[in-house]
C-alpha cells in the first residue's frame, strides 16, 4: 500500500513538473542539454560520421564546433535563447569572433508561426469588430523574430501599415527561460574563476529587464512616441520613428506606420542613388547621442536593421522594444565618459569606471589607467574601417579582469551600441572616425555644455508652491 501511495506521489510530482513553467524548462534544459552532449561525444568519437555516411548522408559529416553546438542547443530552447544568440550574434567583440558567426545564422532564420495564429490573437486582443478594419493584411509575413512577427496590412482609409503580433504563449516561456538563465549565471560566476567581473548575472539581469519590456507592446508605442516628440524638440525634422496607431495597439499588437526605404546596409544600392552615406551616418550618430545626453532615453537596439534610409530622404529608426535609459547621475557619468574617451584624459576615463562600477581591493590605478590608454588609444587614431573590434573588445576586458574592476552595464550598453554602427560605418563611411571627427565631437562637445547649463538652471530654480 505503501509504495502505491510512493508511487501516486512521484507520478503526481512528475506531471506538476511538466505543468508548471519553470519546472517543465528545467525539464527541456536537461533533455536538451544532454541529446547534444552525447552528439558531442559521438562525434568526437567517430561514431555520429559512420552514421550520416551508413545512412547517405555523408556530406553531412563535418566535425561538430562548439559554437555550432550551442547554437543547435538554443534554436532548440526557443525564442528566448535564440533571442540571446541574436545578441552574440550582433556584438561582434564582446564575444568570441566564431560564436559571434556561428549566430549570425539565426537572425534570419526564425521560424514563422502560421497565419492562422496571427487572425486569431488580432481577434483576442482588438476585438473582431476593430480587427476588421485591418485589410488586406498578407499573410506572408514581412519579418519573423523571436519574439514577434510582422505583417504588412491596410487600414480601410487606404493607410499603409504594418502588424507586429506576439507569437503565442512567448510570455509565460520567457519568463520562466529567464529564471533559468539567472541560476546558470549564478552557478557559473561562482564556479569560474574572474567570470565574476564579467558580471554574468548582471547581464543577464538587465536581459530579462529589456526582454519584459519588449513583451509588452504598448511600451514600445510609447517609445516610438517619445523618440518622435524627442526629435521634434532637437529640430531633427528628417530624422523619425514609425507613428503608432494606438486605437490598434495592445500588449500583443502593435499597428504602425510602414516605412519605405533602404536598410542601411545595403550599401550597392545606396551608393547606385547617389545618397550621402556618410552624411547621414553623421546626422544619425549625432541625433542618438543628443537623446542620451539631453534625455537619458535612446535606442538600445541600433543594429543596421533598424536604421533605414527612406525614400523621402528622412531616416528612419525602428523597433523600439529595447531602449536605454539612464537618470541623471548616469547620463553625467557616460557624457564624461565619452568626453574624456574623446579628448585621451585615461586618468579621467579610469575615475568614471571606478565610479561607475566601483574601485577594487588593492588597485594599482596609475597601471590600470596605463593599460587603459593602451587599450583604447587606437580608437583615437584609427579610422572605423581600420579599427579590430574583435580584438579591441576582448582587450578592454582583459585589462578589466586584470585589475579586478567590473565593467559597469552602462559601459556595456553605449559600447554596443557603437558597435552596431561601426557594422555600417565601415561601409559608408571607411574614413570616418566618430571620436575625432569635428562635426561629430564639437557638436558634442556643445551639447554636454548645453545639458549641463539646463540641469543647473533647473537645480537653482525656486519650487513651484502647490
Amino acid at each position: 500500500m505503501v509504495g502505491y501511495v510512493v508511487l501516486a506521489v512521484i507520478g503526481a510530482l512528475f506531471l506538476l513538473s511538466v505543468v508548471l513553467p519553470v519546472p517543465r524548462r528545467v525539464w527541456a534544459f536537461s533533455l536538451y542539454t544532454a541529446k547534444y552532449f552525447w552528439l558531442w561525444v559521438f562525434d568526437v568519437l567517430g561514431i555520429r560520421k559512420l552514421v550520416l555516411v551508413a545512412t547517405g548522408r555523408g556530406d553531412k559529416a563535418q566535425r561538430l564546433t562548439r559554437p555550432a553546438l550551442l547554437r543547435m542547443w538554443c534554436e532548440d530552447m526557443g525564442p528566448t535563447f535564440i533571442k540571446f544568440g541574436q545578441i552574440i550574434a550582433s556584438s561582434a567583440g564582446m564575444f568570441p569572433d566564431p560564436y559571434v558567426k556561428e549566430f549570425q545564422k539565426v537572425l534570419d532564420r526564425v521560424k514563422p508561426f502560421p497565419f492562422d495564429d496571427v487572425k486569431r490573437t488580432l481577434d483576442e486582443e482588438l476585438g473582431a469588430e476593430k480587427a476588421a478594419q485591418l485589410v488586406n493584411v498578407e499573410p506572408k509575413q514581412l519579418a519573423s523574430a523571436s519574439i514577434a512577427q510582422v505583417h504588412t496590412a491596410e487600414l480601410r482609409d487606404g493607410t499603409k501599415v504594418v502588424i507586429k503580433v506576439q507569437r503565442p504563449g512567448i510570455v509565460a516561456r520567457c519568463m520562466a527561460d529567464m529564471k533559468l538563465m539567472r541560476m546558470s549565471a549564478r552557478m557559473l560566476a561562482g564556479m569560474r574563476k574572474n567570470v565574476e567581473l564579467a558580471n554574468p548575472v548582471g547581464v543577464v539581469d538587465d536581459f530579462t529587464k529589456t526582454l519584459a519590456e519588449e513583451l509588452d507592446f504598448r511600451m514600445e508605442a510609447a517609445n516610438l512616441d517619445k523618440f518622435n516628440e524627442i526629435m521634434r524638440e532637437l529640430g531633427h525634422k528628417n530624422i523619425r520613428a514609425p507613428v503608432p496607431h494606438r486605437e490598434y495597439i495592445t500588449r500583443k499588437v502593435l499597428v504602425m506606420e510602414r516605412f519605405n526605404g533602404l536598410r542601411v546596409d545595403r550599401y550597392d544600392e545606396i551608393r547606385a542613388r547617389g545618397l550621402d552615406g556618410e552624411g547621414l551616418l553623421v546626422a544619425g550618430l549625432r541625433a542618438w547621442f543628443q537623446c542620451v545626453v539631453f534625455y537619458g532615453f535612446f535606442h538600445g537596439d541600433v543594429h543596421a536593421g533598424n536604421l533605414m534610409l527612406l525614400d523621402d530622404g528622412d531616416i528612419g529608426f525602428l523597433d523600439f522594444g529595447i531602449v536605454g535609459r539612464f537618470d541623471d547621475k548616469a547620463r553625467y557619468l557616460v557624457t564624461d565618459y565619452m568626453i574624456a574617451f574623446a579628448s585621451g584624459n585615461y586618468k579621467r576615463l579610469g575615475e568614471i569606471i571606478c565610479e561607475m562600477a566601483g574601485t577594487p581591493d588593492g588597485l594599482d590605478f596609475d597601471e590600470f589607467v596605463k593599460d587603459l590608454g593602451e587599450t583604447y588609444k587606437p580608437l583615437l587614431t584609427l579610422s572605423f574601417a581600420e579599427v579590430n573590434y574583435a580584438d579591441f573588445l576582448p582587450g578592454i576586458q582583459r585589462v578589466a579582469t586584470q585589475h579586478r574592476v567590473k565593467m559597469p552595464n552602462e559601459f556595456i550598453l553605449i559600447t554596443k551600441q557603437l558597435l552596431y554602427f561601426d557594422r555600417y560605418a565601415k561601409a559608408l563611411a571607411p574614413k570616418l572616425n566618430v571620436f575625432t571627427d569635428p562635426r561629430l565631437v564639437l557638436g558634442m562637445m556643445q551639447d554636454i555644455q548645453k545639458a549641463r547649463s539646463m540641469a543647473d538652471a533647473k537645480a537653482k530654480a525656486p519650487p513651484v508652491s502647490a
